[in-house]
């Protein structure tokens, strides 16, 4: 037993979540300690459902076990299932009436809670209208640019330049400048379905890149590895710009400002972390409020993530040059196609594009259950079939379904993004699923590379590996007050 116990706990120690969970398993009889050690490696992989189950069979064998309870509680918060967390949190007080962590979190939880519970009483259409809001207050003359303004404008030469150079200084945009270029990409959004379609043609590529997560100084690395977007260089980004990071706006800013000169060229999917319940946990809201302090901002920004598309379907205008794999599922013409999706498939085997293409996005959350949820929040799993979601949102898919779906939709493979992975990247379900993340040395700890792959107008795939670069001593959810310590 202790063989296995031990080499867990190196494993944890290196940051390799998965062996040390492989090791762990293998100790017999289980320990409640052992359990409680997998939920926590779990929810470091975001496996935030997998995590309180665990720490449910550590409380099966030690009702009073406090540290599962607590792990179990923060597994709760991380996927918003606050009252779960609530009741866990006022658990561990009956035991252990003096535990200032878990008083601390219980109101942190107990006031984010009473906060959405009010918001969603509140909520009226014209409340969701910033959008209208703004343009009003610039009619007025409410915003008008100060003279001793020294950064870059819409108008700007260089404007990709500028912006980088700007927020590598520190500063922020005035808010007019960012006011005009959000309304200008909500705009563009809007007239966008919810599945987008990319034909490629010939001479041209398309790099999709996964969660970049408020990590700006990768970003910048990013960029200057794929290149700037251009009318040969198209650039798909998958989703989960905000939170965590604690660059989240000059993410999200940088790549509204390659969508307002190249729309074209650059496309965004939305992330399960574009929804103004992830942003209130996750850092982005409060990112906003102190970078650009007025409310009416990040509720622009809110507006803005509820046009972003849900999908793209990336589409080759040139024929393979060699013979297909096996995996390869081409169109009746003989081309091949790809359906990029932040997070994955559906609880159904009938769905097809255009249910998601007629998905009605704009001014709506994603929800819990349905179409949109399902696209931002699911996983894959091993096994055939069906399955909870190890995450706690959304359903697990195997590779039956996969095939199916690629087969009914006559997509070679769907690419996704949503989890981390040690290598930036991977393939899975017989070569049918590929997942894509972008954001190295995740939230600095989890020592993972990043990856972007390279879609040609033959449809070949190229992926490619990149290392994190150093930032400005700014920690992770840095802005996220005191959420930060439940989510680490």
């Amino acid at each position: 037993m202790s063989g296995h116990k031990e080499k867990g706990n190196e494993f944890f120690k290196s940051k390799d979540f998965v062996k040390a969970i492989e090791e762990w398993l293998l100790v017999s009889p289980p320990t409640e300690q052992v359990y409680n050690n997998i939920a926590t490696a779990k929810f470091k992989l975001e496996e935030f459902g997998l995590a309180a189950e665990y720490s449910t069979k550590a409380l099966d064998l030690n009702g009073k076990f406090v540290k599962a309870l607590y792990r179990r509680a923060m597994a709760h918060v991380a996927v918003l299932h606050f009252k779960l967390a609530i009741a866990d949190l006022k658990a561990i007080l009956a035991i252990e009436p003096t535990n200032r962590v878990a008083s601390h979190h219980l109101s942190e939880v107990s006031k984010i809670n009473r906060k959405i519970q009010f918001e969603q009483a509140i909520a009226t259409e014209d409340e969701k209208q910033a959008a209208d809001t703004v343009k009003e207050t610039i009619e007025n003359g409410g915003c008008e640019i100060a003279a001793d303004y020294d950064g870059p404008t819409l108008d700007s030469p260089n404007l990709i330049d500028s912006v980088i150079d700007h927020f590598k200084k520190g500063k922020t945009l005035h808010k007019r400048v960012l006011w005009d270029l959000i309304l200008k990409t909500i705009d563009v959004f809007s007239q966008e379905e919810s599945l987008v379609d990319i034909p490629i043609p010939e001479g041209v590529h398309i790099n999709v890149i996964g969660d970049t997560h408020g990590q700006f100084y990768d970003l910048i690395n990013l960029l200057n590895l794929v290149g700037k977007p251009s009318d040969t260089n198209y650039l798909l980004f998958n989703g989960d710009f905000v939170d965590r990071g604690s660059w989240s706006t000059e993410v999200i800013i940088l790549l509204l400002v390659l969508k307002y000169l190249h729309p074209k060229a650059v496309f965004l999917n939305r992330g399960n972390h574009e929804s103004k319940q992830m942003n209130q946990v996750y850092g982005f809201e409060g990112e906003c409020k102190h970078k650009y302090p007025t409310d009416l901002t990040y509720k622009l920004f809110a507006q803005l993530f509820t046009c972003l598309p849900i999908a793209h379907l990336i589409s080759s205008t040139k024929k393979p040059d060699s013979s297909t794999t096996k995996s390869d599922i081409l169109t009746k013409d003989g081309f091949k196609r790809y359906f990029v999706v932040h997070g994955g498939l559906f609880s159904k085997d009938d769905v097809k594009l255009e249910d998601i293409r007629n998905i009605k996005r704009i001014n709506r959350e994603p929800g819990q259950e349905g179409l949109m949820c399902e696209a931002l929040w699911t996983d894959p799993q091993e096994e055939d079939g069906r399955g909870p979601s190890k995450r706690g949102v959304g359903v697990g898919f195997g590779p039956d379904v996969t095939k199916r779906w690629c087969e009914l939709n006559e997509v070679c493979a769907v690419i996704r993004s949503h989890e981390v992975r040690q290598d930036g990247y991977s393939w899975e379900h017989d070569g049918r699923l590929a997942t894509v993340f972008s954001a190295p040395n995740y939230c600095d700890t989890s020592a993972n590379k990043g990856a972007w792959m390279k879609i040609s107008a033959s449809g070949d795939i190229k992926t490619t590996q990149f290392a994190a670069v150093e930032h400005p001593a700014i920690k992770p959810m840095a802005y996220s007050s005191g959420m930060a310590s439940m989510m680490g």
